[in-house]
């Protein structure tokens, strides 16, 4: 059985009050990992054609 696994079958057998606590912690967990790459790729220059794209939108008036 693959970890994945066991945390799904431990998961099944929460009570409604842990399984809670859980998808709260989880949520915020995701977010928090999401924010990281974000930053990561930010800093590696990673969106920066993103940026550029958007700036060159911008200066021709397709922004409100």
């Amino acid at each position: 059985m693959t970890t994945v696994q066991l945390i799904e079958d431990q998961i099944k057998h929460l009570d409604n009050q842990s399984f809670a606590a859980l998808r709260s912690w989880f949520i915020e967990y995701e977010h928090a990992r999401w924010d990281q790459q974000i930053t990561t790729d930010s800093e590696a220059g990673k969106l920066d054609s993103l940026v550029d794209e958007a700036l060159a939108e911008h200066r021709v008036g397709k922004t409100k």
